[in-house]
């Protein structure tokens, strides 16, 4: 029964659930993403490059034996690969290399516009900590860092003043 009630601990746990619903969010955003990179920044892309196509460049590194490399080499590395030949795919890595760095300069821009739009409310709603007062605060129970405009502490769960509003 106690491995039973840990257990029951354990999943129930607020960092367990935050945990779960953060990876949730997190996979969705990634298909979002994607679509993203693949669907609207990658045509462009590919119609400026001429449509290349880095995933057919390989070294062959060993042929089994009586497998001999036809005339002009392999055409694809699925026929290498199906010849039984066993291949570096720096082709393959470099578009995966490719891909990362587009879906980071993606990321950067997503962000940075959520962040701009934060701040426009921000000075929009008077949410904003006065000049010269610093963006977050400490818990007055449990010493923790928060944001400045927080009216309870999400370590402590404490009741807090509200900070005072920005007057214009």
């Amino acid at each position: 029964m106690s491995l039973l009630t840990d257990l029951k601990k354990f999943a129930l746990r607020g960092n367990m659930v935050d945990l779960a619903i953060g990876f949730t969010v997190g996979a969705a955003f990634t298909t979002v993403v994607k679509s993203l990179v693949n669907d609207i920044i990658m045509p462009p892309i590919g119609w400026l490059t001429g449509n290349a196509d880095f995933s057919d460049l390989f070294w062959i590194l060993n042929l089994p034996d009586g497998t001999t490399v036809p005339e002009g080499g392999f055409p694809t590395l699925k026929a290498a690969q199906e010849a039984g030949a066993i291949t570096i795919n720096y082709g393959q890595f470099f578009n995966s290399c490719l891909s990362l760095l587009i879906v980071a300069l993606a990321m950067f821009f997503i962000i940075r516009v959520v962040n701009r739009v934060d701040e426009q409310l921000d000075e929009a709603f008077g949410s904003k900590p006065p000049e010269g007062e610093p963006a977050d605060k400490k818990c007055d129970f449990c010493r923790t860092t928060i944001a400045y405009r927080a009216t309870r502490c999400p370590n402590c769960t404490s009741e807090l003043e509200a900070a005072p509003q920005a007057t214009n």
